[in-house]
């Protein structure tokens, strides 16, 4: 049992001054006392840790491989660029990618990840077979080295194996460029049974649950409709409360296609398929409609927005203010790694809702009048639960996962206690994210990791050749 003594911490209830908090071995928060005077004697041999201490933020949407595009297609092929040109660019990497590379690649994103705040992490996967498209003998390498890059850095991961099967609506074949990604249903279903079948054999060995596995339908056009309801009620009998993610109304000519082919929208048909439950996660939502949005957060599904991404893309723009308005649970993800930023997410999902709407502070509420607060507690909690992960917040029985704010660090010196959420998204405050814990132990101490000596110049390499490569 370790013992930490917070000055200012925000826990579960909200700011406190002076708090206990008693973590197990097993890096879980087991007892949570309120001691005002830091020097008494009920703090004896804790750690005082200085600064502001405020729960680690999960990634709910990640696709580790294109950290290896960030920075290379910010440039025009035509006046018609759009996610269907960069979709071009992004099969090119994946169709170069190794298991080897795959590792670093990933490794150095969740370092990176880690460093922005993000303490868990849910790996959207699609890679699955060698470059020819053959499949691996044995253990699937591709799979392996997003664990053991997780392993590596610290961090919580939600792995999701990803269901690919068809190039578009109508059950049309994949092409070439995609063969990397399909799976044939049984075999899928298989090696997900497998994965989770050995993990509960080896449960004592990931005590804090810091690898979960969940599982992704990349899309109703990768997906045709039949085979994702088989599978997900497949999944329910194997683990009831297993994470179910899926891409969906993303881009515009998605929804059209989907019309065209099934007389209804992708969200209509999702929800029409009675599946969507707590589980679930929607990631993008973008064109969805106010009716859809409802059905949403009436079925106590989470939306997964990535603003960095979409905004990249070119996607449009999600209706944050009337989702959060229905009751709806809303995270935040990094998606294509454009940026590896929690609070840049959830700033510009802020700043998007003040632009369309043309006021300040649009998604603060009566009760919690603070944005940065507000969008900080309830994205850290409702992406831990959409991604699997026992964190999200300071409390009694969640893993042990936070942030220590320097409240020395030009962002965030002179805030008051209740604005220093306010201070982390809106004043640059990112940069003052000084000491990572995950699970109960430091991964980030002064702003370094201990394998980035090693790891930056392996990043390095790997990233020359990548770029030669294209």
């Amino acid at each position: 049992m370790r013992r930490y003594y917070f000055h200012n911490v925000f826990l579960s209830n909200g700011w406190t001054t002076g708090a206990l908090v008693s973590v197990s071995a097993e890096g879980f928060v087991t007892q949570i006392d309120v001691v005002p005077e830091h020097g008494s004697m009920a703090v004896a041999g804790a750690e005082v840790i200085a600064g502001i201490v405020v729960p680690g933020m999960a990634n709910a949407h990640s696709h580790a491989f294109q950290r290896g595009m960030a920075g290379n297609t910010e440039f025009r092929l035509s006046a018609r660029d759009s996610f269907w040109t960069w979709r071009n660019a992004m099969y090119a990497l994946a169709n170069r990618i190794e298991p080897d590379d795959l590792q670093i690649l990933a490794t150095q994103l969740f370092v990176e990840m880690l460093k922005g705040g993000y303490t868990s992490v849910a790996e959207f996967h699609y890679l699955h077979r060698q470059t020819n498209g053959a499949p691996y003998a044995g253990a699937n390498v591709l799979w392996d080295a997003i664990g053991q890059a997780a392993s590596t850095a610290g961090i919580g991961l939600t792995f999701l194996p990803t269901l690919y099967q068809t190039s578009d609506f109508g059950g049309r074949r994949l092409n070439p460029e995609q063969a990397r990604f399909a799976c044939d249903t049984d075999e899928f279903l298989r090696a997900v049974e497998d994965r989770i079948g050995a993990a509960r054999r080896n449960a004592d060995r990931d005590a804090a649950r810091l690898q979960v596995t969940g599982v992704a339908f990349h899309s109703l056009r990768a997906v045709p409709l039949e085979n994702l309801q088989r599978v997900a009620l497949r999944l329910r009998e194997i683990d009831p409360g297993m994470p179910l993610h899926i891409h969906v109304a993303e881009q515009q000519l998605e929804v059209k296609a989907c019309v065209r082919e099934t007389g209804r929208r992708p969200i209509e048909l999702l929800l029409d398929t009675g599946l969507l439950d707590q589980y679930w996660c929607l990631v993008h939502a973008t064109h969805a409609t106010p009716k859809e949005l409802k059905g949403i957060a009436d079925a106590q599904a989470s939306v997964c927005v990535s603003i960095s991404t979409e905004a990249n893309l070119g996607d449009g723009f999600f209706d944050t203010a009337r989702f959060l308005k229905a009751g709806g649970r809303l995270c935040v993800g990094s998606d294509s790694q454009s940026t590896v930023s929690p609070t840049e997410e959830l700033r510009w999902l802020e700043y998007q809702s003040r632009l369309r709407k043309k006021r300040r502070a649009v998604l603060a509420t009566k009760g919690e009048p603070h944005v940065g607060t507000r969008l900080w507690r309830d994205a850290a909690q409702h992406g831990a639960r959409a991604i699997g992960q026992p964190a999200g917040a300071i409390e009694v029985g969640r893993r042990a996962d936070w942030l220590v704010l320097d409240a020395a660090h030009p962002s965030m010196v002179g805030a008051a206690p209740d604005r220093a959420l306010d201070h982390l998204l809106f004043a640059g405050g990112d940069a003052a994210i000084r000491d990572v814990m995950v699970a109960g132990r430091w991964v980030i101490k002064d702003r370094r990791h201990e394998v980035d000596g090693e790891l930056q110049p392996r990043f390095a390499a790997l990233m020359q050749r990548l770029t030669l490569a294209e």
